[in-house]
């Protein structure tokens, strides 16, 4: 009986076993990773990533091969001194630099591959390739690294960086040492470029070698390349915006008024993208970020914020119309300023007077908008209630809010309303006259170049425009229809003509008709915008900053272009010279007013840069008005000589 129960009892354990094993292997594949089975190593294949190219088909992004030396921790076999001293010197690494990589891969994981040296060029990897059987747990893996086929549009183009842990736990696609779009276009369709990640399950046996495919290959992937795309910048518009920026800094943005498209978007100082590729990425990336006085890796066209300055007047007049409190004949007195009482509010240049709307806008009279801007504020029963009917028509104009495009970065600006003076002054306790300053875009009002240049397209449009965008086309997809679907103003079509014609005469016989482009109706703003910095709590001046906004030709424009060269002086000298420059080569191909580029190309700022850096008294504007910062002169805040621009905004 004994016996009989034994053997019963190994028979019913035998059993159990065959069927947990049975369900385990034909019906619970659930519970079975692969990717957690020591016994089964993956070699991920890396797809080509897709290619970018310009609006007119020149390749900007391509690939280049690369080799990484991976490592499985605990298959490394223990080398002594000579063999280790070898090893990094074939990798251009330090002993330290070795056991820091161990560790730090040991730590992620000791069983998993991780990148040990990323990124060898081809003639490193054919040295290490003969030499690796050597060292066990290491083996080299294939990658394609970007090559970039030009050297301008490092903003625009963007960059890959190494993926940080954070994504790697959120988004299960990246493992360590992978790499991810950081900026600009790579960053935006990092999805659409990157493609799909192949792999191959690899057995080993009990001695840790490789045995073979795991399941004759039948589980492994093939790499999916990544899709191609097309991006709205004419690369030869952004070179030559490029060139025009250098030694200045500030930033220039041309929109395609008829669909939005982003045709350049310049920042200065900028830097070549190539030195963010391959295994120097790193350190030079640090050098352009730790750089506080250039900046270069701020993208001004994008993220800087300033006050709009004249360009914002013809704003104003719109509303002022919308609003019915003002014609386009009636006139206003000009006594060099705009005066509340006896008190002089603002100042102006000298022109005729009284002005109507289209000379104005033309002479840029200060005091003109201001009576504007008033009406509008006070036209309601309270200043509360009349800052917010002038702030939601400004806002219609895409200012004061994210544009909701596809670029990587970008600043809201700011529209301030009748909240924002409340929690200033106190509830109900200031008016019009507190604020007169915004009239004439300066004051709380705040603006980025692209929202100025969408700002002219849709005043060039006559009401509406397209979200600004930088993907014109991707392989086999359609864009988003949130791209090619207008947005309107809350202004009457009818009020724009007025001003469109206002702005024509900018051209013809006012601040700008000394830039005027034979051949090209061109319609402008110019603006010069007072520059203040707070030095150890002291409101300091520097010289003005250049504005001008721009669309052309009159009718139907093809380009519509903010450009904002900070301590530019005013905006006719550096920013409406650039414009028209900027037009002409878009619209004719080619530069017939010389004698402006050669004055941009031959005249730098950056002596304007340095100024407050010197320890010694500097004018302002060119005029005999002297400032010194005496605590701001020291090699903390002005730590390297460069012939790049020198940002010193708080």
């Amino acid at each position: 009986m004994r016996k009989l129960l034994l053997l019963t009892t190994v028979i019913l354990v035998g059993l159990v076993f065959i069927a947990r094993l049975f369900y385990l292997q034909v019906y619970d594949n659930a519970v079975y990773d692969i990717f957690e089975d020591n016994a089964i190593r993956k070699e991920y294949n890396y797809p080509k990533r897709g290619y970018v190219y310009d609006r007119n088909g020149k390749l900007l992004v391509a690939n280049q091969p690369s080799y990484d030396v991976m490592v499985i921790p605990r298959e490394v076999a223990p080398l002594d001194s000579l063999d280790i001293e070898e090893f990094c010197s074939l990798l251009k690494i330090t002993r330290e630099d070795y056991d820091k990589k161990l560790e730090r891969a040991t730590h992620y994981s000791p069983r998993l591959p991780s990148p040990f040296v990323p990124q060898l060029s081809k003639k490193d990897y054919a040295v290490l390739q003969e030499k690796m059987r050597k060292f066990e747990g290491f083996y080299i893996q294939k990658r394609s690294l970007r090559s970039y086929q030009t050297s301008i549009g490092a903003n625009v183009l963007g960059d890959l960086g190494e993926v940080n842990r954070r994504t790697i736990e959120t988004d299960p696609y990246y493992t360590l040492g992978d790499l991810i779009g950081k900026q600009g276009i790579e960053k935006t369709y990092e999805e659409t470029l990157r493609g799909v990640k192949g792999i191959k399950f690899i057995q080993k046996d009990r001695f840790n070698k490789n045995i073979g495919p795991f399941k004759e290959g039948t589980l492994d992937t093939l790499p999916q390349a990544g899709k191609d795309v097309t991006i709205t910048i004419d690369s030869d518009l952004q070179a030559y915006g490029e060139l025009l920026m250098k030694h200045k800094r500030g930033g220039i943005v041309a929109i395609d008024p008829s669909s939005g498209e982003i045709l350049a978007m310049v920042t200065g100082p900028s830097y070549n993208p190539n030195l963010l590729v391959g295994r120097e990425r790193n350190k030079n990336f640090s050098s352009l970020f730790l750089d506080k006085v250039n900046k270069p890796t701020f993208d001004r066209g994008l993220q800087a914020q300033y006050p709009p300055g004249s360009p914002f007047k013809v704003i104003n007049a719109l509303i002022g119309l919308q609003e019915g409190v003002v014609t386009i004949d009636e006139k206003f007195t000009c006594r060099m300023g705009y005066y509340y009482g006896s008190r002089r509010l603002t100042g102006c240049h000298h022109h005729r007077s009284p002005i109507a709307m289209n000379g104005g806008i033309a002479q840029s009279c200060n005091a003109y908008f201001v009576n504007v801007y008033r009406r509008i504020v006070d036209k309601y029963d309270d200043a509360g209630k009349g800052m917010n009917v002038w702030a939601n028509h400004a806002k219609s104009f895409g200012l004061g809010n994210f544009l909701n495009n596809d670029l990587s970065v970008g600043q809201p600006g700011r529209i301030p309303d009748g909240d924002y003076y409340d929690r200033q002054y106190g509830d109900n306790r200031w008016g019009s006259t507190y604020i007169v300053s915004n009239a004439i875009g300066q004051g709380e009002v705040e603006a980025t170049p692209i929202q100025l240049a969408n700002m002219a397209a849709a005043i060039g449009n006559r009401g509406y425009y397209y979200t600004p965008h930088i993907i014109k086309n991707i392989e086999g997809e359609t864009i988003d229809s949130k791209y090619t679907t207008p947005k309107y103003t809350t202004i009457d079509k009818q009020h724009f003509e007025p001003v469109v014609q206002g702005m024509f005469d900018v051209y013809n016989e006012g601040t700008a008709k000394h830039i005027k482009i034979p051949g090209i109706d061109i319609c402008g703003k110019t603006g010069t915008a007072e520059n203040f910095i707070r030095i150890d709590s002291v409101k300091t001046q520097l010289t003005d900053h250049s504005i001008f906004v721009a669309f052309a030709p009159k009718d139907n424009p093809k380009i519509a272009i903010a450009v904002f060269v900070e301590n530019g002086y005013w905006g006719g000298r550096f920013a409406g010279r650039m414009a028209s420059l900027m037009i002409e080569k878009y619209i004719k191909g080619h530069i017939t007013r010389t004698d402006l580029e050669d004055w941009i190309l031959t005249h730098s700022l950056e002596d304007e840069y340095k100024k407050p850096y010197s320890g010694e008294n500097f004018k302002i504007n060119g005029e005999a008005k002297l400032q010194v910062i005496e605590n701001y002169a020291t090699e903390e805040n002005y730590p390297i000589k460069t012939e790049n621009p020198i940002d010193i905004k708080s």
